[in-house]
């Protein structure tokens, strides 16, 4: 719309002065995907979340009102733990479970399908966690409300990516925990 603003007032300074009125931003849109286009602007950011909470929900089989994530890092790599929010939920814990368990075993051989499937890119540090995949070890736990992925190495280079992909995880699913592993 703006476009159209500007290049109706250039076209009137061009006539001589003639008097065409420029479109006011609160007038109909003349686009028919206006709706559209104004929705997915305002969205931006938080279409993107509500977006990844689908596909995690879809991709878990437990929704992400029902769960709490948490990425943790630590010294020598980090954490992934998913848990339900009420204990009675066992259909719910059970189903955590498994997809933990399948998270460790895909990312023990480097494929990271379902987080790039989930957030819709590649996380940070999966190039190098797939090259270095050798060097890293994962640990599938259960917990007595879900599960957690241990993920640790002693390579400086794979601590770093799991890192990386830990707090780009924290910022996706907006869990709040710290950016930083505890000081030793």
């Amino acid at each position: 719309m703006r476009t159209l603003t500007v290049v109706s007032v250039l076209v009137g300074g061009a006539l001589g002065g003639l008097a065409v009125p420029a479109r006011a931003q609160d007038d109909a849109p003349a686009c028919p995907l206006h709706a559209a286009h104004q929705a997915a602007a305002q969205a931006g950011t938080a279409g993107h979340h509500e977006q990844v909470d689908q596909r995690h929900d879809d991709a878990t089989g437990v929704a992400h009102m029902d769960s709490v994530h948490h990425f943790d890092l630590g010294p020598r790599g980090g954490s992934i733990r998913l848990e339900v929010t009420d204990p009675a939920d066992t259909g719910g814990r059970d189903r955590i479970r498994t997809h933990l368990g399948l998270i460790a075993a895909e990312f023990a051989q480097g494929r990271f399908d379902l987080p790039m499937m989930i957030h819709d890119q590649t996380p940070p540090g999966v190039e190098t966690m797939r090259r270095l995949k050798s060097a890293i070890r994962y640990r599938y736990s259960a917990l007595p409300r879900g599960g957690r992925v241990e993920i640790s190495t002693d390579n400086a280079e794979a601590r770093q990516a799991i890192h990386d992909f830990l707090r780009f995880q924290i910022d996706e699913h907006r869990t709040g925990d710290p950016h930083d592993p505890p000081a030793r």
